[in-house]
Parts: structure tokens; C-alpha cells; sequence
């Protein structure tokens, strides 16, 4: 049954575990929303797609950052505990680390059922629109916009620019259009406005001009022919669009877990194929089982030795997940490429981290007197001493000088 103190517990862990998750999300996404503008502009997409492609980053953003979330939640709440001498009373009244650690679990389990709805099938499918996304800016899919003071290609042999622009881009000033035609027919219009308009056929679209002069050459004129004009039309032919791959055409990321198993047992795909989809298929079950680990690494890491309001746990936990989930990314392109057994490329490296972590806390809860990371604070301490030394030792000193004898 839930307690007082559960429910105690787990109100200390809640506040860090959301402001961590939080935290990592914003960043992450302002990190990735400077290029996608960049990337969007460049290509001559409308600025409204990249909130978009940032919802559908978002679902990967939480696939890292829960863990993350996780882990600093229990730890900051346990060290929290610790150090304001909470854990001592609740240790005395009977509640060892195995009964503070249901609380952790219980996050842990929920945590890990919401990751792994998000990447067994949120996340394929929103990195599949992600990537749709991309190759719509850059066929023109979307829209390509016409800067202002720029040459602007439309196809292979229509070139326009305009000086000004009205009316979210329906009216158009000072325009310039020239089109070269495969015969080596070539025309050149200036008009003050122009605007666009649309046609029964889709792939056609309508430049009306107003006010404007038309030069029109061939190679069978002897002069290029000009035209002073008050209304012109101006037929403009869309580029044709290539469609876009369907989901999981190349990249087995944008599967889901049902469609990796089907398609990694599949005698239809090559043995490479194969390969790669089942590195990724246990690729996404450790990182989701990992977070099972993740109470037991907190606390093992939250309780500094006695006297003792180091930080080094913190560090040490960002720095043990990080690797661990770097290795695992190597494992699964290892076994992706053959040359490992995915089972034992990414199980092994579970099994020794799980191994490690279930001895760090035994460490500190059934061995008297035990803390984990006592001798690496102590190793730090010394570190620190060694180094301040040498940074006394050389600063410089202003030597004395010493009076004259009278």
C-alpha cells in the first residue's frame, strides 16, 4: 500500500523529475530550431513548416530525455534526503533502500510503458513525417517563396525577380521575367505589377503582368521583337514533383516494433537488411528496459559519505547513461553491419551495466558503512588539493626587497 512517506517521496521526486525533463526538451528543441530555420530559409520553404518539423522532433527529444528525467529526479530527491538527515530518521524507523526504492520503481515503470509507446510507434512514424517534410522543401513541394531582390529559378528555363512585394506575396512590384524555351526561343518581360493566379490544370499556373514591355528573340529573327503591353499573361509551367519513399524504405527507425519483428524474420530481405532491423529492434528494447536500472544507479549515486555535501554523484550518473547509451549506439551499428550478433552485441553491454549498477547498491544498502563513490570523492578531494597546489606554486610573487644597511 502507498503511504505517507511514498507519497512524501514521490512529491520530492516529481518537481525535479518534470523541470529535468523540461529543461532538456527546450534546449534540445531551441538548439535544433536555429538550423531548421536556416535549412527552411535557404531551400525557400514558408517559415510556418518548421513548427512542424519541430512537433515531429519532439517525440525523440522524449525518448532521450525521460531517462535523463528519471535518473535526476530520484537522485536529487534522494540527495536531498540525505543530506538534510530525512534518510537517517526514515533508515532508523525501519524503511530500508529496498522500501524507499517502490516509489522510484513505480515512476520507473510508467515512465518506461510512455518511452516505449513513443519509440515502438510514436516516433518512427514522426520521424517518417519529419523526413517528408524535408524532402518537400527541397523538391518545392511546398511552395517555393520568391525573395525580394533576388533571381528566382522557376523550372529549368524561367528565371524571376522582384523588387516588392504586397499582400502576403498576391501583388508584386517591379517584376522581371525571362524564359529560354528548348528551340532557343528566349523572352524577357519588365512590368510594374504582377500577380498569380490559378488554372484548371495543377501543374499550370498563371503571371499576370500590367504595365509592362515584352522583348521576344529567336534565332530566325533578325531583331528581337518588342512589345509595350497594359495586360499580359503569362503562363508558368510547374516543375514536375517527385513522390516521396514510403515508411521504412531504407531506414528501419521509421518501423514499428510489430513491423521490425514481421520484417526481421522476412526471407524476402537480403540477410543485411535482416541484420539491420534486428540491431535496431534490440536496440530500442535495452534503451527501454535500461530505465529499470535507473532508481537503483539515483540512489546508489544520491547518497554522499557522511560530512560530506559533494556533487560528484550527478556527475558521475550523466556521465555512466551517456556512455552507456553511446556504446549501444555502436553495438547496434556493429551488429546492423553483421558482424556481431545483435543478442550479444547489445544484450552483454546491458547485462555488465545492470551488474554493475545492482553492485552499487547493494554496496550502500546491505554493507555496513558502505558508499560507492566514497573513494572516488576521496580520489577528487586529493585531485583538488594537488591542483590547487600547483596553481599557488605558480603565481607569481613579488619578491621583498631588503633595506640598505645603514
Amino acid at each position: 500500500m502507498i503511504t505517507q512517506i511514498d507519497r512524501y517521496v514521490a512529491k520530492q521526486i516529481f518537481v525535479p523529475l518534470l523541470g529535468t525533463l523540461t529543461l532538456a526538451a527546450m534546449l534540445l528543441i531551441l538548439e535544433k530550431m536555429l538550423r531548421l530555420f536556416d535549412f527552411v530559409v535557404s531551400e525557400g520553404g514558408p517559415v510556418q513548416v518548421v513548427w512542424k518539423m519541430l512537433a515531429n522532433l519532439i517525440p525523440e527529444y522524449l525518448a532521450l530525455g525521460i531517462p535523463i528525467g528519471l535518473l535526476l529526479g530520484v537522485l536529487i530527491a534522494f540527495r536531498k534526503l540525505a543530506l538534510s538527515s530525512e534518510l537517517d530518521s526514515l533508515r532508523a524507523v525501519g524503511l530500508g533502500y529496498g522500501r524507499l526504492l517502490r516509489v522510484p520503481m513505480l515512476y520507473a515503470i510508467a515512465l518506461m510503458a510512455l518511452n516505449l509507446a513513443i519509440v515502438g510507434f510514436i516516433q518512427p512514424k514522426a520521424r517518417y513525417a519529419y523526413e517528408e517534410l524535408r524532402f518537400e522543401l527541397r523538391s518545392g513541394a511546398l511552395g517555393a517563396s520568391i525573395k525580394v531582390g533576388e533571381f528566382t529559378n522557376l523550372g529549368k528555363r524561367m528565371t524571376l525577380r522582384v523588387e516588392q512585394s504586397e499582400n502576403k506575396g498576391r501583388l508584386l512590384h517591379g517584376v522581371f521575367v525571362r524564359a529560354e524555351t528548348r528551340d532557343g526561343k528566349s523572352l524577357a518581360v519588365t512590368a510594374d505589377h504582377g500577380t498569380f493566379l490559378a488554372t484548371d490544370d495543377p501543374d499550370t499556373i498563371i503571371l499576370r503582368l500590367a504595365n509592362g514591355r515584352l522583348v521576344h528573340n529567336a534565332p530566325g529573327f533578325r531583331a528581337p521583337r518588342v512589345l509595350s503591353f497594359q495586360a499580359h499573361d503569362l503562363p508558368i509551367d510547374l516543375p514536375a514533383i517527385e513522390r516521396f519513399r514510403g515508411r521504412g524504405h531504407g531506414d528501419e527507425e521509421e518501423l514499428t516494433i510489430p513491423e521490425l519483428v514481421r520484417q526481421g524474420h522476412s526471407e524476402a530481405l537480403p540477410r543485411q537488411t535482416q541484420a539491420a532491423i534486428r540491431a535496431n529492434f534490440h536496440y530500442r528494447v535495452v534503451e527501454v528496459v535500461m530505465m529499470l536500472l535507473m532508481p537503483g544507479l539515483a540512489v546508489a549515486l544520491a547518497v554522499p559519505p557522511k560530512r560530506s555535501t559533494s556533487g560528484l554523484g550527478i556527475f558521475l550518473s550523466i556521465v555512466m547513461v551517456v556512455t552507456y547509451h553511446k556504446v549501444n549506439q555502436y553495438a547496434e551499428q556493429m551488429g546492423g553491419q553483421g558482424r556481431i550478433d545483435p543478442i550479444i552485441a547489445l544484450w552483454v553491454p546491458f547485462t555488465i551495466f545492470a551488474g554493475l549498477i545492482g553492485w552499487m547498491f547493494w554496496t550502500l544498502a546491505y554493507k555496513p558503512g558502505g558508499q560507492p563513490i566514497g573513494g572516488l570523492e576521496r580520489i577528487a578531494a586529493k585531485a583538488a588539493k594537488a591542483l590547487g597546489r600547483v596553481l599557488r606554486f605558480g603565481r607569481f610573487r613579488p619578491r621583498r626587497e631588503l633595506a640598505p644597511a645603514e
